[in-house]
């Protein structure tokens, strides 16, 4: 066996990499770690040093994904009503008793659909 521990980084394609940014950093508390100044990304940190999104501008039409972020079972209710003061509109928080886990879903600028998850 290889041994996986987990995910590092996820690619993420945008329309417009600023708006993205913004939404990444101001909406949910990402930092930028580099701007990739020889193509259109930005890499930002997704919980510390353990893993991040890289940002991708790209052009043309894609379908949109989905992105789980891991978060304490004490943030969810919080990050709920962060996300709606800020006007993003959300799904949840709902229970998943096969994971077992609790998570909140909302939509990035770009569609892409994202949630954050509570294990436990």
């Amino acid at each position: 066996m290889i041994g996986i521990r987990g995910v590092y980084e996820v690619a993420i394609p945008v329309h417009d990499l600023e708006r993205a940014e913004t939404f990444y950093r101001d909406v949910l508390g990402l930092e930028v770690g580099l701007r990739d100044a020889t193509r259109p990304w930005v890499f930002m940190r997704a919980g510390g040093l353990g893993g991040m999104i890289v940002l991708q501008e790209t052009p043309g039409e894609w379908a949109p994904m989905h992105f789980a972020f891991t978060v304490d079972g004490a943030d969810v209710a919080r990050a709920a009503e962060t996300l709606q003061a800020k006007g993003v509109p959300i799904v949840g928080p709902m229970r998943h008793d096969w994971i077992p886990a609790t998570s909140v879903y909302f939509a990035d600028p770009d569609g892409h659909d994202l949630e954050l998850c509570a294990a436990g």
